[in-house]
């Protein structure tokens, strides 16, 4: 079993920066890859950006350039550094283990005024 736990979600006004964490406990060895989603009012769930075990790292183009994902793994934990924020990029924002199982944490709200 693995425990997904995401913070850092909140309101930020347009033009700044915001950033997410996800914590992971429980069996986390056997991870091949983890991944940030999102999912927006009235859209379907998107991947952002995931990152492997070795720190190989894809975007969706949407996000290149204002986006960046990271992980510290002695801290067992993903996070994800979000620049020039817009009104588009407001979503509930979802880490997600890939294989041999996926896991998903609760979800973490973030909100761009303008």
């Amino acid at each position: 079993q693995v425990q997904l736990v995401e913070y850092g979600g909140g309101l930020v006004q347009a033009g700044g920066s915001l950033r997410l964490s996800c914590v992971a406990s429980g069996s986390i060895l056997s991870i091949a890859a983890m991944s940030w989603y999102r999912q927006a009012p009235g859209k379907e769930r998107e991947l952002v950006a995931s990152i492997n075990r070795v720190g190989s790292t894809n975007y969706t183009d949407s996000v290149k350039g204002r986006l960046a994902i990271s992980r510290d793994n002695a801290k067992k934990t993903m996070y994800l550094q979000m620049n020039s924020l817009n009104a588009e990029d407001t979503a509930v924002y979802y880490c997600n283990t890939i294989g041999p199982s996926n896991y998903w944490g609760q979800g973490t709200q973030v909100t761009v005024s303008s």
